[in-house]
């Protein structure tokens, strides 16, 4: 064997200073440093090569049986890949999605989304990243929504301000306002706008206890294809709406994340105010929303996610500012804007499972009831939701999700509809 080896050696040695034949001059440019060199490629049996490098057949084989699963290698790799936060690294650390998706109400579409994370304290890694979430979706019905969200989370986590801003237009549906008209009436369609931005900044008065102040802008309008039908239903209100809240917020929050809690307690109390002068509604409206939350780890990769919520408001409340089930937080599987009132109060209870690396897997189940006034509440008027959804995180506790849901049989049909959207549903 060592015999060959040297013979083959002698051959190669041989064979490659031989009269140079095909000889190639090259220039190889390294920072600012030019290296020309002279090179003549060598035609030598594939026997040889692997005789001389010590390398079999046989390993050879395993090779070529490695390179046809590289593929499959490059997508395990990307799967199981540690979600790693570069936002110290970096001035601001972006992820991006573009997918295509599906709703009962816009129909085929497609979404894009992109979210940054950034420190306006680069000293406390406790603190979780300032993030902005820049996202835009169409579909083939003709829906467009752009929505911008930012939260700034200042020096030691005792200050933070958020922005928000959104524009939608939607081909949509309306019943009427309130529990009966929604069951028994049919639907006409137009074309809902709404422009919407909003400003809040909070403070940290004690351990997770938070106060602070939201400004926000609404105009809704209905398209110019609006029908007369729709007029009809409005028992003589408008089809648009200019409206300015002030609110004052009371929140704790105890919670490991705000976008993908595993465990904590979260309460919140808003209370808004829209002044008349402040937009064309004609009387100043009140509104109150209350939320609490709570998490809670149960086995390894499971979180029981727990969600109460209340909205209340004045009775001169317009069509457009009414409490709404079917959005893509609660009551998920309705159709958004089909059942509408002055008020709204819901329970649901989410698991969330992880079931590899980055995948994971949501059941939920709930009930919701709108009303208009509290002597007008019915239990009978109660409407179940439940479903099944997916989760994909991306860092940084974001979480890319598509739900599936269904609610209550009415006249007959199965309520339900797909959800795709960022972050867990609460």
């Amino acid at each position: 064997m060592r015999l060959c080896r040297i013979i083959t050696t002698i051959l190669f040695v041989a064979t490659a200073t031989c009269a140079g034949y095909a000889q190639t001059d090259s220039i190889l440019v390294s920072n600012k440093d030019t290296i020309r060199y002279k090179y003549t490629p060598i035609d030598i049996p594939e026997e040889i090569l692997l005789v001389v490098s010590g390398i079999t057949t046989e390993t050879t084989k395993n090779t070529q049986t490695q390179t046809k699963g590289a593929g499959l290698r490059k997508f395990i790799d990307y799967v199981t890949a540690s979600v790693t936060d570069e936002s110290f690294e970096k001035k601001i650390d972006f992820s991006f999605l573009i997918s295509p998706y599906y709703s009962n109400v816009t129909s085929f579409g497609l979404a894009a989304v992109a979210r940054g994370w950034y420190r306006l304290d680069r000293h406390n890694r406790a603190l979780p990243p300032s993030s902005i979430t820049i996202s835009a979706g169409g579909s083939i019905r003709g829906m467009y929504d752009v929505r911008v969200a930012n939260d700034n989370i200042f020096k030691d986590g005792k200050n933070r301000l958020t922005v928000n801003v959104g524009f939608c237009s939607m081909p949509t549906r309306f019943w009427g306002v309130g529990y009966e008209t929604a069951v028994s009436n049919a639907y006409v369609e137009y074309v809902a706008n709404r422009q919407q931005a909003d400003v809040a900044y909070l403070r940290r008065i004690a351990k997770n206890i938070y106060i602070g102040m939201q400004l926000d802008f609404v105009y809704d309008f209905c398209g110019r294809d609006t029908g007369v039908n729709i007029i009809d239903r409005l028992d003589g209100e408008r089809t648009s709406y200019l409206s300015t809240g002030v609110s004052l917020l009371a929140m704790y929050d105890s919670r490991n994340s705000s976008t993908s809690p595993t465990k904590g307690l979260y309460i919140s109390l808003k209370g808004t105010m829209r002044p008349k002068p402040l937009g064309n509604i004609g009387t100043t409206l009140w509104r109150v929303t209350a939320t609490a939350d709570y998490f809670q780890r149960l086995w390894r990769g499971a979180v029981l996610a727990i969600d109460l919520y209340g909205e209340f408001n004045s009775r001169n409340t317009p069509w457009t500012l009414c409490a709404r089930v079917g959005d893509t937080h609660r009551m998920r599987g309705y159709y958004e804007g089909r059942f509408i009132d002055r008020n709204l109060v819901l329970a649901q209870a989410e698991l969330r499972q992880n079931l590899w690396q980055r995948l994971g897997i949501a059941v939920w189940g709930g009930a919701g009831n709108v009303f208009g006034s509290v002597k007008d509440f019915a239990w009978r008027h109660t409407l179940p939701t439940y479903g099944v959804g997916l989760r994909w995180s991306i860092k940084n506790g974001a979480t890319i999700r598509l739900d599936y849901g269904f609610g209550k049989r009415i006249n007959g049909a199965l309520t339900n509809g797909l959800i795709f959207s960022i972050n867990e549903s609460f």
